[in-house]
């Protein structure tokens, strides 16, 4: 993972959706929206029905979910989530 990247693995009950370095990614969270970026303080945060989405140097992409969680931790995103079954990368 090259400096200013940010390692993001997004899982399913039934399998990995995404994982990979992007530079930032978009969260709903159950208190309001959120972006994590390079560095962010750690956290977990609960997630509510919306859209996670990333940008990344080749590209970016987003995922619908109706719930889930998320984890911040050096420069690791890790997100559990029921999803809409609609994954669409950029």
């Amino acid at each position: 993972m090259a400096d200013g990247m940010i390692k993001l693995e997004i899982l399913s009950p039934e399998k990995r959706l995404f994982s990979g370095d992007v530079t930032c990614v978009r969260l709903p969270g159950s208190a309001a929206p959120f972006t994590v970026l390079y560095n962010h303080a750690p956290l977990i945060a609960h997630l509510q029905k919306g859209v996670v989405s990333w940008e990344a140097p080749q590209g970016g992409g987003y995922i619908a979910i109706e719930s889930g969680f998320a984890e911040v931790r050096d420069n690791t995103v890790s997100v559990c989530a029921e999803t809409a079954n609609i994954v669409t990368e950029k």
